[in-house]
């Protein structure tokens, strides 16, 4: 464990594990090293690349210093980045797949992205009365509400978000229900696609929704190197034993 410091000062909590190459991985909302799918990720591809995972602003042990804007969560990935020996592949899942772009975007030392599943679409607005909801509720001092709303609003099933109330986890997805807003931004703030010069690897589940699976048939029609893979798994995700060996081949061919 370790940690690299933003451009604003901020402390960015991180993780290395594995040898090779540098591949930086970047979590969805609700998510950082401690809960989420990337740590086991990363172990599946640890034999075969340097993997760092970190806690995105806000959550775990980053810091958060206001006022928040995009640009300071693609100032962190640089951060990691650095820390990674100043350029690295990057795999984003869902929001972190959005912001993933973003950084691509901006001319970060990418060297090739994979995207699981963006919510990204081709007119890019943030949901204003989502943001006032949340707001509201946590002003309130309902975050478990907040967080709950939140997934049901981006279209998480029931089952599912009935179940994460439920688990012992649950306590620490209220501890993040404020970053939820920089997920919204996030995601509805416009990304100049085009820009984005790097290889892309665009991926979905075969088990996800037709939203999800239109958004990532949207971004990889408008990426300048795009490849689209669609993969064996769940709603909104794909086990890490499925999906490592698809990434270290895509990362592969960009060495």
């Amino acid at each position: 464990m370790s940690a690299a410091t933003s451009s604003d000062g901020t402390a960015i909590g991180c993780t290395r594990t594995g040898s090779g190459p540098a591949l930086v991985l970047v979590d969805a909302a609700t998510c950082h090293r401690a809960a989420g799918p990337m740590p086991a990720l990363a172990d599946a591809l640890a034999s075969r690349f340097t993997v760092y995972t970190y806690d995105r602003r806000g959550r775990g042990e980053s810091g958060d210093t206001p006022p928040y804007a995009i640009t300071r969560e693609v100032e962190d990935l640089a951060a990691v980045i650095a820390l990674a020996g100043g350029s690295a592949f990057v795999h984003g899942f869902s929001s972190g797949a959005v912001l993933a772009l973003h950084a691509a975007a901006q001319g970060l030392p990418i060297r090739a992205l994979s995207l699981l599943e963006p919510p990204y679409d081709e007119s890019p607005a943030v949901d204003e009365e989502l943001a006032a909801a949340l707001t509201g509720l946590i002003g309130q001092g309902r975050r478990g509400d907040a967080v709950e709303h939140f997934q049901a609003a981006i279209g998480v099933p029931a089952e599912l978000v009935a179940g994460m109330r439920r688990s012992p986890g649950w306590p620490a997805l209220e501890a993040l229900a404020h970053t939820l807003a920089y997920d919204l931004l996030i995601t509805g703030t416009p990304v100049d696609l085009g820009a984005v010069r790097v290889p892309v690897l665009v991926v979905d589940s075969a088990g996800t929704d037709a939203r999800l699976r239109a958004w990532a048939d949207g971004v990889a029609a408008r990426l300048p190197a795009a490849a689209r893979r669609t993969l064996p798994g769940e709603w909104h995700g794909v086990a890490p034993e499925v999906l490592a060996p698809v990434l270290a081949e895509h990362f592969g061919q960009a060495e």
